[in-house]
Formats: structure tokens, sequence, C-alpha cells
């Protein structure tokens, strides 16, 4: 069985129920998520054996954090238990021209004040055929770009892919940050996963003739991104997700992935969203799975793409999705009828 290593961030979740405005009511629904939580979630759902590696406190809430992984089969036993707290973001969802708002509390998390020294990579690595880090984890603090950094040298020196979602957050650190960091990251990582805007806000490469808000996605020019990001770092593959935004409820969503020969598009599916929380990462969680399972360029973005159109009618972070149901739909059953 084939085995991933991803690294980062758990949150806890607090969220209004349904489209409910920020205390409209006295009621908030508590859940877990991440970035690369969420991808170890969709990769044991697909019978990866998936690794999951933060740090988090001993207490109740720390627990109930791990146990959210255990539930879905994720390997929770790298995970360094310590620090004080774990961080939280307070999620409104939008709806119609009314977009979603994240309101981040994770200051002095456990994750955010580890150590090099709380993690054993050659260990963590042991078996292991792929690394997943995103561009989130190291925007938390210095020390968290070392600790990728030597995260990052571990598996290249096991020889174990590597793979990073670029996933720029401006509330957490400046695009001068964030290059200067990512710029020496990204000499490790084989395949880059970006979106319209992060190439731009990382590292300046910018998609042309294309109004992401106007639904105007111009191909040429994210083969352009692509080209260039590729060429720069020397990716084997680039994955962009394309998302033209209708309202916070109707997205059309679509993706494309570079080999270094070809630029194969994904259909495109028009998603009434249910919760766009973790979209990206079902992305990711897909492609990870088509390479991991040898799929060719095309069938890598068609099952990528499928995954994170079914993962926006999931409530919560985490994509509770199959194999079958994703193929099911990138064979082009989309119909949605129910199944008796």
């Amino acid at each position: 069985m084939k085995r991933v290593v991803t690294f980062g961030e758990l949150m806890l979740r607090l969220a209004p129920n349904g489209y409910y405005r920020f205390f409209q009511n006295d009621q908030m629904q508590a859940t877990f998520g991440g970035g690369e939580a969420n991808v170890a979630v969709s990769l044991a759902n697909y019978g990866i054996d998936s690794v999951y590696v933060t740090k988090l406190p001993k207490h109740a809430i720390g627990q109930a954090a791990v146990d959210s992984l255990r539930y879905f089969g994720v390997d929770t036993s790298k995970i360094v238990r310590g620090g004080n707290r774990i961080g939280i973001y307070f999620l409104e969802k939008g709806a119609s021209q009314r977009g979603s708002v994240c309101i981040y509390d994770r200051a002095h998390s456990a994750i955010q004040e580890a150590a090099l020294s709380d993690f054993d990579w050659d260990s963590i690595f042991e078996g292991a055929d792929w690394f997943h880090f995103t561009g989130i984890t190291p925007a938390l603090g210095s020390n968290l770009v070392d600790i990728c950094r030597e995260a990052c040298k571990a598996a290249k020196a096991k020889g174990i892919k590597i793979s990073c979602d670029l996933n720029y957050r401006g509330k957490l650190w400046t695009r001068e940050q964030a290059r200067e960091a990512m710029t020496d990251l990204c000499k490790y990582v084989d395949v880059c996963i970006s979106n319209e805007e992060d190439a731009k806000d990382v590292f300046g490469i910018e998609a042309e003739n294309t109004d992401i808000y106007g639904g105007k996605l111009d191909h040429e020019s994210y083969k352009s991104v692509a080209k260039q990001l590729a060429d720069k770092f020397g990716f084997e593959k680039v994955a962009i997700t394309l998302r033209s935004s209708i309202s916070a409820n109707d997205n059309d969503w679509a993706g494309m992935l570079y080999d270094g020969e070809n630029y194969c598009f994904s259909k495109t599916y028009h998603l009434h969203i249910v919760d766009r929380v973790g979209g990206g990462d079902s992305f990711g969680g897909g492609l990870i799975y088509s390479l991991l399972n040898g799929k060719d360029t095309q069938s890598a973005i068609e099952f990528a793409v499928a995954a994170s159109a079914l993962k926006h009618s999931v409530e919560g972070d985490y994509n509770r999705v199959s194999v079958a149901e994703v193929e099911k739909l990138a064979g082009g059953d989309g119909s949605g009828r129910v199944q008796r």
C-alpha cells in the first residue's frame, strides 16, 4: 500500500448554523480541519496509508482533534503532543452576493510554537512514498520555515516525492516573506499546486487576459503560468485550479495539469456550493491519489477536479467521498439522481 505523509496545522472550526451570520443566534458548530489534514483524510478515504503530522495540546480539545482524524483511518501516531492551545478559525458561510468570512485565532498554537527537535523526520518518513505540505505551514513563523525545510531535505534524501500547494494567506505573512520562504522550499518540490492567484501573490507570475470575478479564464495564460513555474523550479508537474465565482453559492470549477510536455484541462463543473472550505485540499488529495496510482495526465486532472467538485457539496473541511463516487462523476455522471 502506498504511504503518504502530510504536515501542517489542525484547527478547531467554529461556524454558525447554515448561512447565519456570526452570533445571529447563540449556537456554533464545532468541527476540525486544516489544509494538510484535509488532504490526509481524502487519501485515507481512497485507501491510501495516510499519515498526518502536527503538534497538538494534550488536553481534551487536542484529543478530539486527533480523534477526528482517527475516525477516517488516518495514522496519527506521529502527532507530537504538547503546547497549550489549538488554533481556531471562525467561519461565516457566504450566500448569493455575500462572501464567506474567515477570522483566525491561531497565535501561540502548539504547532506555531513547535521546535525542530519535535520531529524525527527520518522515522516519520520510514516507508513513505509521498510528502505533502502547503504554503500555510511555513507562513506560521520562521521556525516552521525551518521545520518544513528539514522535512523536505529528509524526504528528498529518501527519494520521496514532494508536493506543495502554494496556498498564499495574506493574513499570515507578506508577499515578500512568502516569496523568500517559498523560493527556498520549492526547490525540493516535485509537484506544485496553485490557483489563479497564488502564483501571482507568491512569485509574481500572473495569468494575463483573465478576470476571475467576471468569469473570464484564458487557457493560454494558464499554460504560461504553469510553464514559468516549472521552468523556475524544475517541477515535474504543475497543477492549477480554475475557479470562476459567479456568486458565493455558484462557481464554475475546473483544473489544468502540466507534465512538462502536455497541458491537460479537465471538464468544467457548474457548482452550487454547500461548503467550499477544503475545496483546494480535496483537489490536492485527488491529484496525489491519481499520480500515486499511475493515472495519465488527463485522467489525473479529471479525478482531482471531480473529487473537489464533490467536496463543495459536503459540509465541513473533510471530503467524505469514495474513489467510486469520484470516478462516477469523472466518468460523466453528474446528474445527482437518487441512488437506489
